[in-house]
């Protein structure tokens, strides 16, 4: 008797330990990307800006004789049509070969460029009604960061994928800088009507 009562009370107090963290989740990697259109609905003003950069037409730049001068003194074929080159996608798409990520230009358009994803994590869980939309106006920062938000960006996501040695375009004497770059070619950066603190 004495034996089940104490195995009763170390599942009672082990089970749960267990089962919260798979709950939890809190590794952005787990969740999988939805384009800008959720995004959109509450940040026009920065998706509108965002329309406007490279990084927005990021995939256009794959496309023979975009750049021709660039991609040439890269040591790239200007007339080459880089728009399916596994080593270009992951860099000029959002999520290339992550779940819910780019696949093609027919199955997931909405993935074409480098979106708001790519540097804020992958939106299928903190866009949902209960975290980060219209109807939760008042969300808190910490909440939606538990369900795959990235808050603060930092430079490390940019240099891990795109911005290194890996990129023709890398320069070694003039590596990425996140600080200097993170207000260039992004979005405008607007605050927000509501505090989510």
């Amino acid at each position: 008797m004495k034996a089940i009562l104490k195995a009763a009370i170390m599942t009672i107090l082990i089970v749960p330990g267990l089962v919260l963290p798979a709950q939890e989740k809190t590794d952005a990697s787990t969740y999988a990307y939805i384009g800008t259109k959720k995004c959109k609905k509450c940040h026009i003003k920065q998706f509108k800006s965002w329309k406007e950069t490279n990084m927005a037409k990021a995939f256009e730049l794959l496309k023979p004789g975009v750049r021709a001068d660039k991609k040439t003194a890269a040591g790239l074929d200007a007339k080459k049509d880089y728009t399916s080159d596994l080593e270009c996608l992951p860099c000029h798409t959002t999520g290339y070969g992550k779940a819910g990520g780019f696949e093609s230009v027919e199955k997931t358009p909405q993935l074409l460029g480098v979106s708001c994803e790519m540097c804020h994590g992958a939106g299928s869980e903190y866009t949902k009604p209960e975290h980060m939309s219209l109807k939760n106006k008042n969300y808190k920062l910490a909440g939606i960061l538990k369900v795959g938000l990235i808050s603060p960006v930092t430079g490390a996501t940019c240099v891990e994928v795109c911005h290194n040695e890996k990129s023709p375009f890398f320069n070694k004497d003039e590596p990425f800088d996140f600080e200097k770059r993170k207000y260039e070619g992004t979005h405008d950066n607007f605050p927000f009507k509501y505090k989510h603190d």
